[in-house]
Formats: C-alpha cells, structure tokens, sequence
C-alpha cells in the first residue's frame, strides 16, 4: 500500500523516523515512498539534460518529497583530465561534493536519474559506483527515475529549492572497484573478462564516439549494451533484472571471474558495471573510467574492428 503525502512547497510534512531500511541496489517507487521521512534517508535528484532528463528548474518544478538536486553533468562528478572525458574527480573534491548536500556516511542515498531514457540511467548508475568507489555502501538506484515515479502517481513538491546545510563526508576509496589502463592491459593477456557496455555499432567499430581518437573495441571484449535490459513503460525506462540475467547468460559469462565493464567515457559502463556487480551477481566487477577515450590515447595500443581483425590505434587513425 502506498503511503500518500501532502507537500507545501519545497516543505515535507513528516515527522522523522530513526533509520530507513537498509536498500538493495535498485529499489522501486513504493520502498522509496515508504521510506521517506527517515532522518538518515537522502534522496538525490541527479536529472540533466542526458535523454531531455532536465535542470534544477525542472526539480524546483515538480520532485519527490524531500529530495535534493545535484546535476549530473554539471555539478563535479566527473571531470575531464589529461584530454580524456569522464574521469572520476580526486577524492578531496568528491567528499566537498557530497559534504556540501548535506549527505554523510550515515546517510542512506537513494539516487534519481529523470528516468526519460536508457542512457539517462547511466547517471544514477555512475554516481551509485562513484559512492561505491568511495566506501559508502548504503546507496541505491530508484528503478524508472522520476518519471516512474511521476507515471506511478506518488505525490510531487514543487516550489524554490534550497541547499541543505553542509555536512561531512570522508571517503575509503575502494581501488578494485575502478580499473586502471595498466590493469585493462593486463586483462588481455591474461583473458580476464573486458565487457563493452556500448551499442553494437560502437563494439565493432562501424560507429565512433567523438570521445575516441579510433573505432573498435579493446581486444577479446564482449558486448553487453547498456540498453538491453531498459525497457519503456508509460514514458518511464526501468532496468529489467530478468531481461539482464538472459542476456548474460547468452554471453556464458563467469559471475566469479574478474571483469571490466567499459565505454566510451565512463558512463554507459557505469549501466554495464551496475548491471553486472549489483543485478548480475558479479562479485569481481571493476569499472574502467577512462574507457575508450583513455586507451585510444596511445598509437601502439591494440584495437579490434569486425571488418580489419586486430589493428593499433595508429593505424585506425590513418
């Protein structure tokens, strides 16, 4: 049963609770709904302009009770580095991010993408890896963003947002979650399992990412699309675990071996990562940030393309 709230603007009309329970990794409108009101319960609205998702002025529009914004493509959760796009920022800045929206290592994230399309989950699931990568454990992804939860009719506040008061945030960096060029390297000599989380027309090179100084993929990688196991209901996209679980299994993957999820920059194989260590039961999955835009960055690094074989970087330039 639903728990229905009446909300003055910006205002949520709730008497705090102790703790909220603890999440699985995707949780859906009625456990979110249920749960609000806990004092330690944070709920961050990450919509962007990904997928027409969205601004601050379509939070302070209409958002869930009680939730704060932080866009995700504005507000420093990546940064480019070194001529490559969408690398994870350096810990100090991430803690003042996180510090600064009122979010500590008590607290319970529970994440909002704006749902509106398969790419757009993507930014719930980066910033669920990046609170992962940084030790905090208590975080989630809300299933259909905000437009699932808008399209299930749970209640809306509207009204100016103001920033909560800043709190501390100190982060354990989990290094096995994120995957180094160097380790990725290795992962092809020694068969580890690289997944490319992009479309098939990027996996064999026939599309390319202006990200990516060449086409292909990195070599012996399987394809598992980010957007295979979203599907769109009532103008909402939600991640279908079932769907997912076929799909691995079509790919006869080992949940227990190492593996590398990938892309072009970090944010599709934040899906394929999400799908694989927190859906799929992978318990040795590892997220490669710099993705193709990084390893495209060195002419003698090796590329796979469907029509040339095994090529270098330099000479899928020429």
């Amino acid at each position: 049963m639903r728990t229905r709230f009446l909300i003055a603007a910006g205002a949520l009309v709730l008497a705090g609770h102790a703790h909220a329970q603890p999440p699985s990794p995707l949780v859906d409108a009625e456990w979110l709904s249920d749960q609000l009101g806990h004092d330690d319960l944070v709920v961050l609205d990450v919509r962007s302009s990904i997928d027409n998702g969205g601004d601050r002025a379509s939070f302070e529009k209409a958002r869930i009770p009680g939730s704060r914004y932080s866009s995700y493509t504005d507000a420093g959760w990546r940064e480019n580095r070194d001529g490559v796009a969408g690398l994870m920022p350096d810990i100090e800045a991430l803690e003042t991010l996180i510090g600064e929206l009122g979010i500590d290592n008590d607290d319970t994230v529970v994440v909002v993408s704006a749902g509106t399309g398969a790419t757009d989950f993507g930014s719930a699931a980066r910033i669920y890896w990046t609170f992962k990568a940084l030790g905090h454990d208590e975080v989630a992804v809300l299933n259909g963003g905000f437009a699932g939860w808008q399209a299930q009719d749970f209640e809306v506040a509207s009204g100016a947002y103001d920033a909560p008061e800043a709190a501390t945030f100190e982060a354990n960096r989990e290094e096995e979650l994120l995957a180094t060029t160097e380790e990725v390297e290795a992962a092809i000599e020694t068969g580890e399992t690289l997944v490319d989380a992009r479309p098939v027309d990027f996996y064999t090179g026939k599309t390319q990412s202006s990200a990516a100084r060449a086409p292909g993929t990195i070599p012996g990688a399987v394809n598992l699309p980010h957007h295979d196991a979203l599907v769109e209901r009532d103008g909402a996209y939600y991640l279908e675990p079932e769907r997912l679980k076929a799909n691995i299994e079509a790919l006869d993957l080992d949940p227990e071996a190492p593996t590398v999820a990938f892309c072009n920059t970090g944010h599709w194989a934040a899906s394929g990562w999400f799908q694989l260590s927190e859906i799929g039961g992978f318990d040795n999955a590892a997220m490669y940030d710099g993705s193709m835009a990084e390893w495209t960055q060195d002419d003698a690094r090796p590329l796979q393309l469907a029509e040339r074989g095994i090529v270098t970087v330099g000479e899928a330039v020429e």
